[in-house]
């Protein structure tokens, strides 16, 4: 039997779901959600500083508990060792991109619920470059990350909305948990 996995990280690029999955996951297992976008962005999308905001995230990572959203490569020297469970949103390009447009469509001029007070939802081109290069820049700077740290046994990757939800309906590749038994008794059908 799987023991209770009580800290759970779910990255990926931009648009790729992080969020709604870090909801979903938190609300079937029971945990916090801490979506790091959050705690990032100060009102206007002016950045924390380097120095503070790892101090913001080795508190939370330090917390007992969480369903954790976000890359921020920064800081994952410090998120993934925490982590027991990694999920790594791996979905094409094509597909986050057009999700983030759609989240645009929805929440322009209003802030997410996810996302730091007095940051309106905006597309501007630096986020849309960043999402373009993701999978050639940022993707192997996290893969980098993860074999570094040893983390492959406990990383679950999905690359398509079909496996995600798979993935949430209970299914798992050979040795990795699988959602249903995240945390026993407290987990939703």
């Amino acid at each position: 039997m799987t023991p209770d996995i009580q800290r759970v990280l779910v990255v990926g690029s931009g648009g790729a779901g992080k969020s709604t999955l870090a909801r979903e996951i938190a609300r079937r297992a029971g945990l916090p959600v801490i979506h790091l976008d959050r705690y990032f962005w100060q009102p206007g999308w002016v950045a924390t500083p380097v120095e503070e905001w790892r101090a913001v995230v080795a508190g939370l990572v330090a917390r007992p508990a969480w369903v954790m959203d976000g890359n921020y490569g920064g800081t994952l020297d410090l998120r993934i060792p925490a982590a027991e469970l990694i999920v790594f949103l791996d979905l094409p390009r094509r597909v986050a991109i057009i999700r983030a447009v759609r989240r645009w469509a929805r929440w322009h001029g209003r802030t997410r619920p996810d996302m730091g007070a007095g940051c309106p939802e905006k597309m501007d081109v630096s986020f849309l470059r960043w999402m373009w290069t993701y999978p050639r820049d940022s993707r192997d700077r996290l893969l980098q990350a993860l074999d570094a740290h040893g983390a492959a046994a406990r990383v679950v990757r999905l690359c398509n909305p079909r496996e995600v939800r798979a993935w949430l309906g209970g299914a798992a590749a050979p040795g990795l948990p699988r959602m249903r038994s995240l945390s026993a008794g407290h987990v939703g059908t």
